[in-house]
C-alpha cells in the first residue's frame, strides 16, 4: 500500500490531534502537580525521625513504585467507582481518573527526588538560619526549599517528559488523548503508518 503523504498531511493539521496533544499535556501537568504536593509530604515523612511518620512514607514509596501505572489507572476508573459512590458522578471523568492515578504513582518518584534535593542542602544553611532566630518552618520555607528546588528541577523536568508519554496509558480508560486519537483513525481506515507517524511527530514536538 505504501505511505500516503496526502493522508499524513491531512491528519497533521487535523484539530483532533491538537486536542489530543493538549489533553496529554493537561494530564501530565495535573499529575505532576498532584505528585509534587503528595511527594513533598511523603519526602518529609521519609526524613522524619518519628517512626509513625517514616514507616507510612516508606510504605507509600515501596507500594507505588512496585505496581504498574496501567493497573493503577484501571483501578481508578473501574474498581474505585464500585466502592466509592461519589466517584460515579459526572465530575469523575477519564481525565480526572488518569490525572489522579498517574499523580499517585508519580508521587513515589517525586518523593525520592525531593528527599534527595532536601538532603543536598548543606546543614550549615539550616544552622545559620536557626542562629538568626528563625523558626524551623521558616528555615525550611525560606532557606532550604529555595535551594532544593534548583536541585530538583532537572530530574522533575525528566519526570514531566515521562508523564507525557505515560498519558498514553489513559487510552485504556477511554480518555481520547493523543495516542487514542491516532488509534481511532487507524480503526476506521487501517492506515497504520500515516496515523501513527502523525502521533510520533506530535509527541516529539
Amino acid at each position: 500500500m505504501g505511505f500516503d503523504v496526502e493522508i499524513f498531511l491531512q491528519q497533521l493539521i487535523n484539530p483532533a490531534y491538537l486536542w489530543g496533544a493538549l489533553l496529554s499535556l493537561g494530564v501530565a501537568a495535573f499529575s505532576l502537580l498532584i505528585a509534587t504536593v503528595i511527594g513533598f509530604a511523603v519526602a518529609l515523612g521519609r526524613l522524619s525521625s518519628v517512626p509513625g511518620l517514616r514507616a507510612p512514607a516508606v510504605g507509600y514509596i515501596w507500594f507505588f513504585r512496585a505496581i504498574p501505572a496501567l493497573l493503577v489507572l484501571l483501578i481508578m476508573w473501574n474498581a474505585l467507582p464500585q466502592i466509592i459512590p461519589a466517584l460515579r458522578a459526572d465530575w469523575y471523568s477519564p481525565f480526572m481518573a488518569a490525572s489522579i492515578g498517574l499523580g499517585l504513582v508519580e508521587a513515589a518518584f517525586m518523593a525520592e527526588i525531593i528527599r534527595s534535593a532536601l538532603l543536598s542542602v548543606d546543614d550549615g544553611q539550616s544552622l545559620a538560619g536557626r542562629a538568626l532566630g528563625m523558626k524551623p518552618a521558616s528555615v525550611m520555607w525560606r532557606i532550604v526549599i529555595p535551594q532544593a528546588v534548583r536541585i530538583a528541577l532537572p530530574p522533575t523536568t525528566n519526570e514531566f517528559i515521562g508523564l507525557i508519554k505515560y498519558s498514553s496509558l489513559a487510552s485504556v480508560i477511554s480518555l481520547r488523548e493523543l495516542l487514542t486519537t491516532a488509534q481511532v483513525g487507524v480503526n476506521i481506515t487501517f492506515r497504520y503508518a500515516e496515523y501513527y507517524a502523525v502521533a510520533i511527530l506530535y509527541y516529539l514536538v
